[in-house]
């Protein structure tokens, strides 16, 4: 069990670009201690997994390899669409990828500098902007997929495409923000604004002037109010029609008697 955990912390940490020392730093514990726990010649506690989720923005379950991490695949341009044969698998079409891309570069060039936006807070974004989407006209914008973990929605899809993006794209910057490690990304271009319609870019800047100051807390603890996330299982996909359900507050579409 230990060497299985702590190939699930190494996993983590290798995928959000840490250093052993930097990990050490993050739990306060010393760099040996790190590869102890990830060689399995060392068990870790209650309270360096509860740090852990909050380092690595999943929940303790994703921790302690009691549940397996979704398996995304970037189709190539001319690439056959498969069907994935697991549910945790997921193969994410180019046109996808492209589209992606450009929202992600568009909340970049727009708010990117701004100090309180990180990973975590790109993440709820993406998902306001792909939800309030779908619900106000029927269909999706990037259609990501997003599971529901203790820290919000999170897109699946993301370090997958960041890694294609990375150097080229965009940078990733790593600094601290009220004594908490954060990942920034910074555009290295601007975004193709051609592929978006008026109807996606109106979403877009709705959801950047309603949600970009929030803090990570703050849009986190939003997110748990909204009905796609509150009806999916922990490390569950989001379904994207319970986005109908939602309540005052988050819902962006007038429904008559009918609807």
């Amino acid at each position: 069990m230990n060497k299985q955990i702590g190939l699930k912390i190494r996993q983590l940490r290798e995928n959000a670009g840490l250093s052993q020392d930097e990990l050490a730093k993050e739990l306060k514990i010393a760099r040996p201690s790190v590869s102890q726990i990830e060689n399995g010649e060392r068990h870790v506690t209650a309270e360096e997994v509860v740090a852990l989720t909050r380092i690595f923005s999943v929940d303790a379950d994703s921790i302690l390899s009691l549940r397996k991490e979704p398996q995304v695949t970037l189709e190539k341009e001319g690439d056959m669409p498969t069907q994935p044969k697991e549910e945790i698998r997921i193969n994410v079409p180019q046109r996808n990828v492209k589209k992606f891309k450009e929202v992600l570069l568009y909340i970049l060039n727009k708010v990117g500098a701004k100090p309180n936006i990180g990973e975590t807070v790109i993440y709820k974004l993406l998902y306001f902007i792909d939800f309030n989407f779908y619900e106000k006209y029927e269909t999706q914008l990037v259609g990501a997929t997003y599971i529901r973990n203790h820290f919000g929605p999170t897109p699946v899809e993301f370090k997958k495409i960041i890694d294609t993006m990375k150097d080229k794209e965009l940078v990733m910057v790593k600094n601290k923000h009220f004594d908490y490690m954060q990942k920034k990304y910074l555009p290295l271009r601007a975004a193709d604004t051609t592929i978006l319609s008026g109807a996606e870019t109106e979403v877009i800047d709705q959801v950047i002037n309603k949600l970009s100051d929030m803090s990570a807390k703050q849009i986190a603890e939003y997110s748990h109010g909204d009905v796609p996330w509150m009806t999916a299982e922990d490390g569950e996909k989001i379904d994207y029609e319970s986005v109908f359900y939602r309540t005052p507050g988050y819902s962006v579409r007038e429904y008559s008697d009918k609807d």
